[in-house]
């Protein structure tokens, strides 16, 4: 990205604080920090988001049978719950949610979302459509601008904010949040080089990939991305869109170290269970 050297005069005691939040990580010097929350300040803010929830949550079952897996309860609430939690946190209040298996119940549960402080919308997935399918269900109701998807069967700690502003910096077409897992064989396995992502491997044998990084589900993406999925469904984004984005080198990919759970499996739901400890209290 274009680069252009300044010269700047600023208050001792305001670049002393600037100076704290570098911690050579998320806020590598000095210069970097200045870049990053004059960036806060001016980007467009991202205000629409996605949940892909439509899955028949066959892993799942028979818990499944009766309650839609975005309904499974994780300490005394809905997963879903702590998903619009953590967008209303970030003032991402826009939502639209795409609904499929027992999705009338996911509609009854949390309504307009007037009682959550959002606003939500209404998708309904038809058949087996893919997540490639259920995203281009929603063309025209995210707008033309910036989004935000994720998926709704995880609990995740993430910055968003931090995520947006890796997106906004690098122009990519799409940016995906990355997390490490010790066995990677369940997930979609990814290589980055810098801050872009150039290959994908789905659910990979152990030791054959070389990469740790697994797709967290959470994604920033430009409304462009609608062009480039096929007609054909199902429809999948990982191997039928992101691929080919990736060869053209126009996705991030976005590292992250936050708690993150794939509520997918009885044995990851008894890991959450255990383990998800995160005060999610919505503002």
């Amino acid at each position: 990205m274009d680069r252009e050297r300044i010269s700047i005069t600023v208050r001792k005691s305001l670049l002393r604080k600037l100076d704290g939040t570098v911690d050579g990580a998320k806020i590598r010097n000095r210069s970097h920090a200045i870049e990053y929350y004059l960036s806060q300040a001016l980007s467009p803010r991202v205000s629409r988001a996605v949940i892909l929830a439509g899955g028949p949550g066959t892993k799942m079952r028979p818990l499944t049978y009766e309650v839609p897996k975005a309904l499974i309860p994780v300490h005394g609430k809905p997963l879903l719950t702590y998903t619009i939690e953590l967008l209303k946190r970030y003032h991402i209040r826009n939502i639209v949610i795409s609904i499929g298996h027992l999705g009338e119940k996911i509609r009854e549960h949390f309504g307009n979302g007037e009682a959550y402080g959002v606003r939500i919308t209404y998708v309904n997935q038809e058949g087996v459509v893919g997540t490639g399918g259920a995203l281009a269900a929603v063309d025209g109701l995210v707008g033309r601008e910036t989004f935000l998807m994720i998926h709704g069967d995880l609990l995740v700690d993430i910055d968003l904010d931090d995520l947006i502003s890796f997106h906004q910096e690098s122009d990519f077409l799409a940016s995906i949040a990355l997390t490490s897992a010790p066995d990677i064989s369940a997930y979609g396995a990814v290589q980055v080089q810098r801050n872009r992502v150039v290959a994908f491997s789905e659910k990979p044998v152990q030791g054959k990939f070389d990469s740790q990084l697994i797709n967290a589900g959470v994604y920033i993406m430009e409304p462009q991305i609608f062009d480039f999925i096929p007609e054909t469904r199902p429809c999948s984004l990982e191997k039928d869109v992101f691929a080919g984005l990736a060869k053209d080198k126009q996705l991030g990919g976005y590292v992250f170290a936050g708690d993150w759970h794939d509520v997918s499996t009885p044995e990851a739901y008894e890991q959450a269970l255990k383990r998800w400890q995160i005060d999610q209290k919505a503002d």
